[in-house]
């Protein structure tokens, strides 16, 4: 009966996070990634407006998650004062979009 109870704790202890990760939609986002303060948004939008950044039209929705194309579309350094200087910005369909440069996957689409 103990092992039982043994083999029970242990599957449950295995299946429950997978089962949690299952029923999530949409993508995995690394949570911890640095992004723009919600206090810095307006001052960050502002910014993007006065670099005059140009938008990129692409046919995919722009989702935290997904990835830019390897052409066509230019990616800008982060100002330091923002404080996500390992990520670049462009604007994608209107939207302003943090992204890892390495992979282009967008990390904050800043609303």
């Amino acid at each position: 009966m103990r092992n039982h109870l043994i083999v029970a704790a242990l599957m449950a202890a295995v299946v429950t996070p997978v089962a949690a990760q299952a029923q999530s939609y949409g993508v995995v986002v690394d949570d911890d990634a640095p992004a723009i303060a919600v206090e810095q948004r307006p001052a960050f939008r502002e910014y993007v407006v006065r670099e005059r950044v140009p938008n990129y039209v692409i046919p995919d929705r722009v989702v935290v998650g997904g990835v830019l194309p390897d052409t066509g579309v230019t990616y800008y350094d982060m100002p330091p004062s923002f404080g996500a200087a390992r990520y670049r910005y462009t604007v994608v369909n209107g939207e302003t979009v943090l992204v890892e440069p390495r992979t282009r996957r967008i990390i904050q689409v800043v609303e």
